[in-house]
This record gives structure tokens, C-alpha cells and sequence, in this order.
């Protein structure tokens, strides 16, 4: 499974704790934004998760700990340098 981090909030730079908690907790809650009733479950383990994918404007907040996930997973780190909404 690749896991998309930060696809619509930059959970990096503004919820770093919360992101390490859920990689010591081995899972995460993921609620459907068009269907709030729907709730998914999400194991966070090597053996579950292909390629971390994180996007962030910036990552200043979990440079010091993000060996912590790194040592685990294999991740690809995009910069995202101007958001562009395709809603109108």
C-alpha cells in the first residue's frame, strides 16, 4: 500500500506530535470527507505499507525525529512550494 501523508492538510508541519503518536500506536483512523459515516483503519507497519509519501511546505518540525519513521519505512518526500485548488 503506498500511504499519501498531507494530501489536504499539511499534517507535518501542523500536527507533527499527532503524526509520531500514530506510528507508535501502528495505525491510523481515516474518515471519509465526503461520508462522514465512513471511517477506514489503516495498519502502519512495514509489512502493510509499501512507500510512505509525505508533501509538505515544511519540514522543519519532525527533522529531528524523522529517523524514527525512516528506519522503518521507505518514504519519498515532495516539497510542496504553491497550492494550487481545483475547486472553485
Amino acid at each position: 500500500m503506498l500511504l499519501n501523508i498531507s494530501g489536504q492538510t499539511d499534517i507535518v508541519n501542523h500536527y507533527p506530535d499527532w503524526l509520531f503518536n500514530r506510528f507508535a500506536e501502528g495505525y491510523v483512523l481515516s474518515r471519509n470527507s465526503l461520508f462522514a459515516n465512513s471511517v477506514r483503519y489503516y495498519e502502519l507497519t512495514p509489512d502493510k505499507v509499501d512507500c510512505l509519501i509525505f508533501g509538505s511546505k515544511n519540514y522543519t518540525p519532525v527533522l529531528g525525529r524523522i529517523h524514527e519513521i525512516t528506519e522503518k519505512f521507505n518514504a519519498y518526500f515532495n516539497r510542496i512550494s504553491q497550492i494550487c485548488s481545483l475547486r472553485p
